[in-house]
């Protein structure tokens, strides 16, 4: 090293051609040493992957989720019977939000079948509200606009009672999400001048098919929904305390589910 130093002393103009050729050699080095990681990586079967994108659950939700699913882990259909199971979801007119995966051979990157058509701005979505039990598929109520507490009130009124009365007459527990819109003053109002029983809830895809139109899009999706075998959802049900017992092991995170 006193020897590189006088060296440079002497004659200084190598001074950049030499920093290049030590850089250059460090570099080398350095992805060695990650090429070398990378692969005792790949051998013991730790591979790259995306994280998977789960509702963030504080400590306090975590020990409710879990004291929930502990309570309802030796549930069966009798215990289940009787229970209303809804939600709501958007569904895009053009494409995806999510991440779409192709498998290609190299140099066909812009060949018709492996692009991804975009469209500017978008072209909007259709927001569906459903519901169903043990026994039947509820109904699939489009939603115009935007969904509000008056939105969800009206749904609730309107579609979701009558259907309820019909089909399992006036014994029924209904579930929902802690979504701001159904926990609100308003809609906990219409709960209790209808005498309805809520699930207590923790707090915390139809693959898509492509439509031009609003219209076109319902369409789909009501055919869809009203496709669902009830064996599809006797297995959802009969797949409860299997569900419970992984929010258990998973001590209130998010599972796979």
């Amino acid at each position: 090293m006193v020897q590189f130093i006088v060296n440079l002393q002497e004659d200084p103009e190598p001074l950049p051609e030499l920093w290049i050729e030590i850089s250059c050699a460090r570099v080398e080095k350095i992805l060695d040493a990650h090429l070398r990681i990378f692969k005792r990586l790949q051998v013991a079967g730790l591979h790259g992957r995306r994280p998977v994108k789960k509702p963030l659950v504080s400590l306090k939700n975590r020990k409710v989720r879990v004291e929930w699913a502990k309570q309802h882990l030796s549930w069966g259909p009798r215990e289940w019977a009787n229970h209303i199971w809804s939600d709501e979801s958007k569904f895009n007119l053009f494409g995806t939000d999510g991440i779409q995966w192709i498998r290609r051979h190299i140099g066909s990157r812009y060949a018709p079948q492996y692009q991804c058509p975009t469209v500017k701005h978008g072209v909007g979505s259709v927001m569906v509200w459903g519901c169903f039990s043990d026994t039947s598929m509820g109904p699939l109520k489009r939603i115009v606009g935007t969904m509000d507490r008056y939105v969800y009130e009206d749904i609730l009124e309107n579609t979701m009672r009558p259907w309820a009365r019909a089909n399992l007459g006036r014994s029924w527990v209904f579930q929902q999400d802690n979504d701001p819109k159904h926990t609100s003053g308003h809609v906990a109002n219409w709960f209790r001048r209808r005498r309805v029983d809520l699930l207590e809830w923790p707090k915390r895809r139809l693959k898509g098919v492509r439509a031009s139109y609003s219209n076109q899009k319902f369409a789909q999706l009501e055919a869809a929904w009203k496709s669902i075998p009830m064996t599809v959802v006797q297995t959802l049900l009969d797949s409860m305390p299997r569900r419970c017992q992984d929010v258990i092991d998973a001590k209130g995170y998010p599972t796979k589910y």
